[in-house]
């Protein structure tokens, strides 16, 4: 069980780049939760996966060298719906039917998390380097905020 959640359902045992295919998969299962149930929940959910990724990256690098394998990626799902947290919201707020896809923001979220989980500036970087579930989880979680406040910025500068 933690294997399947930790690889979120095996996306992470992609052959190349499976932390982008992490957060591409991330995206449909968004918009599905955002669609059908409101900003509100789609963020308890995530809140939620983040808890239960914690838990189960546990379990599943229990007793490896590597703290934070490749094919872990439920960490850049919980990083990329946080991303995605200021769309939904706005959309949410505002009455909007998500179903503008591709809309810009679903874009610059997927655009701008990447750019932060690959980079790892501070504070990601310092997350990144905890060898723990707990860190494994943190700097997406980061990476998450920094993508979201950009998201939120170019929201402004588009709609001002």
């Amino acid at each position: 069980m933690s294997a399947l959640i930790a690889t979120f359902f095996y996306v992470g045992r992609a052959p190349k780049a499976p932390g982008t295919f992490g957060s591409l998969a991330a995206l449909p299962l968004a918009y599905l939760l955002h669609r059908f149930t409101g900003f509100p929940i789609f963020a308890a959910v995530t809140v939620l996966v983040f808890v239960i990724g914690w838990w189960a990256t546990s379990v599943h690098t229990s007793g490896q060298d590597d703290h934070d394998p490749g094919e872990v990626v439920i960490d850049e799902v919980v990083g990329q719906w946080i991303a995605l947290w200021p769309l939904s919201f706005g959309l949410w707020h505002a009455g909007v039917d998500p179903a503008i896809w591709p809309y810009p923001g679903w874009i610059a979220g997927f655009v701008f998390f990447r750019l932060f989980d690959i980079w790892k500036p501070w504070p990601i970087s310092w997350a990144d380097n905890k060898e723990t579930a707990f860190g494994v989880m943190l700097d997406d979680v980061l990476a998450g905020i920094m993508a979201a406040i950009c998201v939120a910025l170019l929201a402004v500068y588009a709609h001002a």
